[in-house]
């Protein structure tokens, strides 16, 4: 227990209420109990240098009082840290979990446990909780002081510049060059003041959890990044330095790698006395059957911490699930029986992500400003909680039960020990082997909640950014459900009013689309001098007609659905309640800028040449890119002139079928659709090519080990995820079907969450078969190609249709091309041929590219792009898709509600490239959150939901549950239908069969 007299001060600065909530792995559980006994105190320090007494019976084990500091500190991940301390014989261990306390800890009152990282992942997106990265970052300020994160001058100033910023704020001179004099973030911190100072100034809007999330993403970059070093010598008597990391043994001399043994490589790790082994797995290229290689340690002790920090570290990176515990034997042992305890990393990620928790948020503040000087640098972090909806699993925000934390890891029995002088790990992949009986593991699906930014930076709903990595809390105005329905306004029942307000809603997001470009773009081009005069010419003659024509027309729009809407025009019949003249007017207005609308495709060649020959260029367009405001990819917002005219198309077609041919408006319908066809019928043929070529422009981006994605007669016919069959199981495979290749690849564990190619396979001559039966794996099929074959499996028998009916359009479609076999996609240049990657492991592939591509421009990428979601929802979409989504748009206001909640929260919703974006109103800029729809279904909410309320959906994915309600009847089915167009794939076919519009 928590000694009385201090009042868990630390654990309110962490993040922690005063009265704490309980939650285990399994609902109802209590925390663990602790074992009778007289009470111990054991002092821990904690990761902001405070302290806290707690009190153990002297029988517990290490979990005991490992579970309490998590539950003292609200700590969901406490799977990533550990406790040490100081031995008796001056050495630094760690505080086994399955064995007493007291076996472990001789003088334990004058004994100081630290609470520090003890498992470094290799890509801080991983960790889920902002509390969690606000303790990584603590680490990492301790690692720096201490020396033992060593870097580049660089690098140094860059991580200080990110701490300060999220110690005292923005970038102000004075304070800043003070605060440095007074604190010490690194040795020789004074030759680097001005360097960090000039890094400080550009983090000017950074916000606490920003500057935290910046600084581990610099932070795992770095090679000593988590490196613990561990002194030895080799053979030959050569001082040497072995470390442990996510991939494997590192060996190091002095502060730099020299080698790495890889898991899938290691086949057992073993000491005997102070020697270290690892014996290698058999390389079937050599004549050489096994290799074993020995390292000498200080003694035998230092050589079983360094064994059982390896065993630890295998487990918890390696394995889907913990260990079970070694039988007793009967008589004799041989060996230690120690075994990694607690649960594996994907046990943690599945836990977040299915228990939906409803927990306290972490509210992270600067720590220094407008602080008093008597209080801990770290108090002003406090917990604010919110009346609705802090964050579920899924891709928005919920918090409708109340506060839940949880002891932290799996309570196992203890398992006695033994003293042998010889100890042996075998690195097993049982789990992984096993795979192939089960259905294929979502590894990244816990890291959806990357996926929750627009543009990876989430913000709240009052204008503050509380994390890149959490989804913003989007309940400033809830409403119950009384105050909503008072507050509707009467609205007329034709239905022709409610097609007309779905076209004043869509014109209103399609103009300030195209304000991005002609204002905010356009601003950003004028300020860097790599930009061709051509080149704004072209975006500014191009854009800025279109932008007034639309604007003149928006406001009429408004002003006629005023009048229409008008409580005093309810029952009068007038020449206000109609719009087919003014789309007549628009369009013919229109037609003279059909010259525009052409150019909007030449506005995407030209960026994109420009960009290939200036990197300079391309740097600036991904940063705008990464930019709030900019919610989906750049060349979608160039494209969209032409994608609203099949807007207008649809509307006027809905007018027409509404309207008797007797109506007054019926005949300017009528004229405006014939217009609109004969414009579309000129532009769409460039359409379809222009869509093609800006997808495989975006594919580009997402993948690496394939250039030149983008060249002429390449169709991309259907993208996503099947498993691949190996002698490991079932494998996560990302599947780039285009018209002249078949490629797949794995996402990998470095900054920008790219594709890495594995292996291309060419169309010509390819055969597919159906294989479930010969290989027992559901919804399986075969290809092959040049007496090669490739066993994958869909998710359903519904993907598996989609994926052999594109297959084989695609190999009658090369078969049919003119020439010869097309040639495969040139390989990057920093990655393996395809003939070797094929024959390495997803774990190999992604250890050995840690490390940032040098190139600026590939650091910055959109984590939220339509491939990692079909990563992440194990599905896949079709060109189709991708067509049908640009037609398929929709703004509007909804209202929202969280699955346990009482009140509604009206929000204005867009919903575009298979995806709703969540703002206060339509006139906000930049979007709350996102919620990308594939995979999720939508239903009508049945009489079980207990709604109550007409006009209500529901979309569910999974756990995770959303209900939305519409004004009317109308509104309900337009939602609905392009909700469902997002949600159901389609198959290449339906795309070459596809008729000209009505």
């Amino acid at each position: 227990m928590v000694e009385q007299g201090q009042t868990s001060l630390a654990g309110q600065r962490l993040g922690a209420p005063e009265t704490l909530g309980i939650s285990t792995l399994e609902p109802g559980h209590k925390p663990p109990a602790m074992p009778p006994g007289r009470l111990m105190p054991l002092r821990v320090l904690l990761l902001d240098d405070s302290q806290q007494m707690f009190h153990v019976s002297h029988r517990s084990s290490g979990r005991v009082l490992f579970e309490m500091v998590c539950l003292h500190l609200n700590l969901v991940e406490g799977d990533y840290f550990g406790l040490e301390f100081q031995s008796r014989h001056r050495r630094t261990v760690w505080l086994d979990l399955l064995k007493p306390i007291r076996k472990q800890i001789s003088r334990p009152k004058h004994t100081v446990l630290r609470f520090v990282v003890k498992f470094f992942p290799p890509d801080h997106s991983l960790l889920l909780e902002d509390l969690s990265r606000y303790l990584f970052a603590l680490q990492i300020r301790q690692d720096l002081a201490s020396g033992r994160l060593t870097c580049s001058d660089a690098s140094a100033a860059l991580l200080v510049s990110h701490i300060i910023q999220s110690e005292i704020g923005d970038f102000e001179e004075t304070q800043c060059r003070q605060h440095l004099l007074n604190t010490n973030y690194i040795p020789d911190q004074m030759a680097l003041m001005d360097r960090i100072m000039e890094f400080h100034h550009k983090h000017i809007g950074q916000t606490p959890a920003e500057s935290d999330y910046r600084l581990l993403e610099v932070a795992c970059r770095l090679e000593m990044y988590g490196i613990r070093l561990h002194p030895a010598k080799d053979r030959e008597g050569t001082k040497l330095s072995l470390a442990v990391a996510h991939a494997g043994v590192l060996v190091f001399q002095g502060h730099t790698r020299i080698n790495n043994f890889n898991w899938s490589k290691i086949r057992k790790l073993s000491f005997k006395r102070r020697r270290f082994l690892i014996k290698l797995r058999a390389d079937p290229s050599e004549n050489v059957s096994q290799d074993t290689l020995e390292f000498l340690m200080a003694s035998r002790d230092c050589c079983k911490m360094f064994w059982k920090i390896s065993v630890e570290y295998h487990a918890f990176f390696r394995l889907f699930e913990e260990p079970r515990p070694k039988p007793k034997p009967v008589l004799f042992s041989r060996g230690s029986s120690f075994r990694f305890s607690g649960r594996t990393q994907k046990q943690v990620i599945d836990y977040v992500k299915e228990n939906e928790f409803k927990k306290l948020p972490f509210d992270r503040k600067h720590s220094r400003v407008q602080c008093n000087s008597s209080q801990s640098p770290l108090r002003s972090a406090q917990v604010q909680v919110p009346n609705q909806a802090v964050r579920d699993g899924s891709f928005l925000v919920s918090s409708e039960d109340s506060a839940i934390l949880r002891p932290c890891g799996n309570s196992s029995p203890s398992t006695q020990r033994n003293g042998c002088s010889d100890q042996t790990y075998p690195v097993q992949e049982d789990s992984r082997s096993q795979a192939a009986k089960q259905p294929p593991i979502d590894r990244a699906e816990a890291v959806c909640a990357s996926l929750t930014l627009v543009n990876g930076l989430a913000e709240d709903c009052r204008g503050a950014t509380p994390s890149p990595l959490v989804s913003p809390v989007l309940n400033d105005t809830v409403r119950t459900d009384e105050e909503e329905d008072s507050r509707r306004k009467i609205c007329p029942a034709d239905k022709a009013y409610f097609i007309a307000k779905e076209l004043l809603s869509t014109e209103r997001t399609f103009l300030k689309d195209l304000e991005l470009i002609t204002a905010s773009f356009q601003e950003v081009l004028e300020k860097e001098d790599c930009v061709p005069d051509t080149l704004k010419t072209l975006l500014s003659s191009t854009y800025e007609p279109l932008l007034s024509h639309h604007t003149h027309f928006l406001q009429e729009l408004e002003e006629r659905l005023s009048l229409w809407e008008g409580r005093c025009n309810m029952q009068v019949k007038g020449d206000f309640q109609h719009v087919g003249d003014l789309l007549l007017k628009t369009i013919q207005h229109l037609k003279p800028l059909s010259a525009q609308l052409q150019k909007s495709s030449e506005c995407v060649y030209a960026l994109e040449r420009v960009c290939a020959v200036s990197r300079r260029l391309e740097l600036v367009c991904r940063e705008f890119e990464m930019q709030k405001v900019c919610y989906i990819p750049l060349n979608v917002f160039l494209l969209s002139p032409l994608h609203r005219l099949l807007h207008y198309r649809q509307i006027l077609d809905r007018l027409c079928k509404h309207h008797p041919p007797t109506h007054t408006d019926y005949s300017h319908c009528r004229a405006a659709l014939d217009d609109v066809c004969e414009l579309e019928a000129v532009l769409r043929p460039g359409l379809v090519e222009i869509e093609n070529y800006q997808k495989l422009l975006e594919l580009q981006k997402d993948v690496i080990g394939a250039e030149h994605l983008a060249t002429a007669g390449r169709q991309l016919i259907r993208l996503g995820c099947l498993s691949k069959l190996s002698g490991k199981g079932l494998q996560q495979r990302m599947f780039f079907l285009f018209s002249d290749v078949l490629m797949y690849s794995t996402r990998g564990i470095t900054s920008t969450n790219q594709f890495t190619v594995h292996r291309q396979l060419p169309l010509r001559g390819m055969t597919i078969r159906e294989s479930e039966d010969e290989w027992g794996v559901p919804h399986s099929f075969t290809l092959t190609v040049q007496q090669q074959s490739l066993v994958v499996a869909a998710c359903s028998e519904s993907e598996m249709e989609k994926w052999m009916e594109d297959l084989k359009m695609a190999v009658d479609m090369s078969e049919e091309a003119n020439g010869s076999t097309s040639d495969l996609l040139t390989p990057s240049k920093d990655v393996k041929s395809s003939a070797a990657s094929e024959g390495e492991s997803e774990e190999e592939l992604c250890g050995s590219r840690t490390s940032l591509p040098t190139s600026s421009a590939n650091t910055l990428h959109r984590g939220n792009t339509t491939a990692h979601v079909c990563w992440h929802r194990n599905t896949s979409v079709s060109m189709l898709d991708f067509s049908t989504a640009a037609e398929n748009k929709l703004s509007g206001n909804l209202l929202r509600k969280f699955k346990n909640s009482n009140g509604w929260q009206k929000l204005w919703v867009v919903f575009t490239n298979f995806t709703l974006f969540f703002y206060k109103t339509h006139e906000e800029e930049c979007p709350l959150a996102s919620l990308p729809l594939l995979g999720y279904t939508v239903t009508d909410a049945g009489e079980s939901e207990n709604i109550h309320k007409d006009h209500v959906f529901k979309l569910h994915f999974k756990s995770h549950v959303y209900y939305f309600r519409t004004e009317s009847e109308y509104f309900f089915e337009r939602w609905m239908t392009v909700i469902r167009s997002a949600t159901v794939s389609a198959s290449r076919t339906r795309y070459l069969n596809r008729t000209e519009p009505d």
